[in-house]
């Protein structure tokens, strides 16, 4: 099924529940923001990005540059924005997961809902669910290091060569054939309570220039990734949707294997609304998939 023709539809039972979430939005006027988002300042001098180390937060702590910009609140024009056409895409799903907080169930229950969802919106002949993140607040964190705070910098989660890696690590001996026909990793992003503090944005895939995206090491104990860090632009478009509930997810594209004009990778960040400071701190769970097209592989 293309994510370009996708019509309002409900699935078999309430926890797989999905449309293109908008038909709830009716009537409501959208509540642009104007704010700023934090980019990686280029030295100038040749320097490289230094590598991050994975939950060590001062190895994140690079050059950077606030930039103002205005975030486009999509309420009401939900069904403008497609996976294809701006990189990101929100649905309304159910899921009978609500509080995520054991790992073991998030696994046994969550990640099969999110296949299946994965599956009926993109028409994918497989689907692999690699991680997940929760950010929360933790106060029994006696070290900075062990929370998950919203990220207040533009990133992209893989490069293509992180992209690449990727499948090399999870699929093993089918990692090469799969490599040679269209794949994606997507983030399935999902607020755990409606959000109005440290809001979600993405920034629309055509408004980025690839010289605005910087690949950077990030190194875990047994693995280095490669997120891309962004260079400001003002041109970036910015969007998201305000108060997102638990029911409404937002999915967008770290990678995109075609090169055929279509979205291939979206910048996010969280941002500051100066008037929703005081509200409930956020609370989300994003979920990262790779997922194929086995039977396309013309790649332009």
């Amino acid at each position: 099924m293309a994510t370009t023709t996708i019509a309002e539809q409900q699935l078999e039972t309430p926890s797989d529940t999905w449309t293109t979430s908008q038909q709830s939005m009716g009537g409501v006027l959208p509540r642009n923001v104007h704010t700023t988002f934090n980019y990686y300042k280029d030295p100038g001098d040749g320097t490289e990005h230094a590598p991050s180390l994975a939950g060590k937060r001062a190895t994140f702590n690079q050059p950077s540059v606030d930039l103002e910009h205005v975030v486009t609140d999509i309420t009401g024009s939900v069904g403008n924005y497609t996976l294809d056409s701006h990189g990101f895409q929100l649905f309304a799903h159910a899921s009978e997961e609500r509080d995520f907080l054991d790992d073991e169930r998030i696994k046994a229950i969550y990640y099969p809902e999110v296949e299946k969802l994965v599956h009926a919106i993109t028409g994918a002949s497989r689907v692999h669910i690699f991680d997940h993140t929760i950010r929360r607040p933790n106060p029994n964190a006696l070290d900075p290091d062990d929370e998950r705070r919203p990220v207040k910098r533009a990133h992209i989660d893989q490069s293509e060569s992180a992209a690449f890696n990727h499948i090399k690590r999870h699929l093993g001996e089918d990692a090469e054939r799969l490599s040679r026909s269209r794949f994606q990793i997507l983030n399935i992003w999902r607020p755990i309570r409606t959000i109005y503090r440290d809001p979600f944005a993405v920034c629309s895939s055509h408004s980025v220039r690839d010289e605005d995206i910087l690949p950077v090491k990030l190194v875990y104990p047994d693995w280095v990734g490669e997120p891309c860090t962004i260079l400001p632009n003002r041109n970036h478009a910015w969007y998201y949707k305000y108060a997102q509930t638990p029911d409404e997810v937002m999915i967008f594209k770290c990678y995109e294997w075609k090169k055929d004009g279509r979205a291939r990778r979206v910048p996010h960040s969280a941002f500051v609304d100066e008037e929703m400071a005081n509200m409930e701190p956020r609370q989300s769970i994003e979920v990262r998939a790779l997922v194929f097209y086995e039977d396309d592989s013309e790649r332009e």
